[in-house]
């Protein structure tokens, strides 16, 4: 499997939170032979074998969701006003380019306009994102909404491609399609192996506003172990060299604590040593915010062990963040490591 074709196409696919089903159809060609595909109503999107019976079962699991914007409402002179789906820096995002898809599924490019300097927009401080605006040029609601197509409720995201340079790979979503194409990824290294549980993959729908379609994959799944994919916000050009705990080209970080989540000690310390055994440099990260879908899974089902591993991810939640092609590649061989050596009785000591 092509991991740059692979990453290319499900970051450049357009799904902010609760519009996932473009990343699910993008993913389609790159189903491993043998995995049956489903969703729900939420847009989780579900790959697996026919499950054998009285087996344990391991979910790995990447959120398919990228952090957009909802067009609230067009206005007389043709802006439009919006909701953010997910976490913005507003100062990323005045300027920006952001595709709209209208009611026809058309996409429509816009601007995001703020008050400029020239008019005094510098004697308030950084703009806000209740003052910036949607702009496609139109004058008038009119025009929006019978040219354009445009009504309140359509979902935006950035305007951004994905592109190379050497082992550095920029583009939208890295948080977290690179989990999704892991997950692909995953799936296919074990397409022919059988295995002492049964292997579930999921791209879950709507983290970046809330941790919403991990709920449902929990229930639906159930779990005995999970391992979560994510595009974890690296920190190396931030702090100083002795406090960096997510370096780019460093490897894949796990972490002991997040805002969300305090890592089963034990599950870490077998992914340390499957590290150590395939010589997989990792990151051990101690976070006092920020959170994953691990922050669900690992209390759902009256508990289930569960192990992030992350790629770390410049200018995440941007139109263009940046990862090192070689760390998502440890990221895979990571987790193929740790399911490789995974048996019922470890398991059951975690």
């Amino acid at each position: 499997m092509d991991s740059v074709q692979l990453l290319k196409v499900l970051t450049d696919a357009f799904g902010p939170s609760g519009f996932e089903e473009d990343v699910n159809a993008a993913a389609l060609p790159f189903v491993p032979k043998g995995y049956e595909t489903s969703r729900d109503s939420m847009m989780n999107f579900y790959l697996q074998k026919k499950p054998e019976k009285g087996l344990p079962t391991v979910l790995i699991e990447g959120h398919s969701d990228e952090i957009g914007l909802m067009v609230q409402a067009v206005k007389p002179n043709g802006t439009m006003s919006f909701l953010p789906l997910g976490g913005w820096v507003p100062a990323t995002l005045s300027g920006q380019r952001m595709r709209i898809r209208n009611r026809d599924g058309a996409y429509i490019t816009a601007v995001i306009g703020a008050k400029m300097h020239h008019f005094g927009g510098g004697d308030e401080g950084p703009p806000k994102l209740e003052n910036m605006m949607l702009d496609i040029g139109a004058t008038s609601k009119e025009e929006v909404e019978k040219v354009y197509k445009i009504f309140p409720g359509c979902p935006v995201v950035p305007h951004a491609e994905f592109e190379q340079q050497h082992d550095r790979l920029i583009a939208k979503a890295f948080d977290d399609r690179l989990g999704c194409a892991a997950v692909l990824e995953v799936l296919d290294a074990f397409k022919k192996k059988k295995l002492p549980y049964n292997l579930v993959g999921a791209f879950s729908s709507q983290e970046e506003v809330g941790i919403r379609g991990a709920k449902t994959v929990a229930n639906r799944i159930k779990p005995d172990l999970v391992i979560c994919f994510e595009g974890a916000p690296a920190d190396d050009t931030l702090v100083e060299p002795g406090l960096i705990q997510t370096r780019l080209g460093g490897g894949p970080m796990l972490r002991h604590i997040d805002g969300g989540m305090i890592t089963n000690p034990r599950l870490l310390a077998f992914a340390r040593a499957q590290a150590a055994k395939e010589n997989i440099t990792i990151q051990e990260a101690v976070r006092a915010r920020g959170s994953t879908n691990g922050s669900w899974y690992h209390h759902a089902n009256n508990g289930t062990p569960t192990l992030v591993i992350s790629c770390p991810t410049r200018y995440a939640h941007s139109h263009h963040s940046m990862i090192s092609l070689n760390d998502y590649k440890q990221c895979v061989l990571l987790a193929t490591a740790v399911l490789g050596a995974l048996t019922t009785e470890v398991m059951g000591g975690f």
